[in-house]
């Protein structure tokens, strides 16, 4: 194979057993189901796209600075200020939304808290009007279950995993 095709060939995630893909996928179903089960229930638009990859990262790569909390909440706080922000003030060209997705990911990028997922959000409130308050409770809401559900779930065979992961300062002390 020609060195550059097995460059961008070339996996960089480390082999794990079935058994842990198989739990995180569970989970993620789990977790996606329950917030489109309390979705359901409340009436709230829970059910949110970006929180399904916000999932697969919780459960399939805990290990992940995308997949810790302050990532999570700081991250989706920020997508929803900035969508909220901007389409108070000019709500209706779709160019005012791709524009927030790029300030959104440079102010978390700046902050050191990037959660990919949650950039879309500024897309969401272009295609699908939320009042603000809603989103924010919407999001706080689902990333609560979402946090509190890997922390659980991390703790269960088949392989335990800190999540959240440690300080710093705890690692060095262990």
């Amino acid at each position: 194979m020609h060195p550059l095709i097995a460059r961008f060939m070339a996996r960089h995630e480390p082999r794990k057993d079935w058994r842990v893909h198989a739990k995180s996928a569970a989970a993620t179903t789990a977790a996606v189901t329950l917030i489109g089960y309390l979705s359901a229930v409340t009436g709230l638009p829970l059910l949110l796209a970006p929180l399904a990859p916000t999932a697969l990262v919780i459960f399939g790569q805990p290990e992940s600075p995308n997949a810790q909390p302050i990532n999570i909440f700081a991250g989706y706080f920020i997508g929803t200020v900035v969508a909220v922000l901007a389409m108070s003030v000019v709500p209706e060209p779709f160019w005012l939304a791709t524009l927030c997705v790029g300030l959104v990911m440079l102010v978390m990028l700046a902050l050191r808290v990037t959660h990919p997922p949650a950039a879309a959000i500024p897309l969401l409130t272009l295609t699908g009007r939320v009042d603000a308050l809603t989103l924010f409770v919407v999001l706080f809401l689902a990333c609560l279950l979402l946090v509190v559900m890997g922390t659980i779930l991390h703790r269960l065979p088949p392989q335990r995993r800190r999540y959240p992961l440690p300080l710093a300062e705890e690692v060095e002390k262990d």
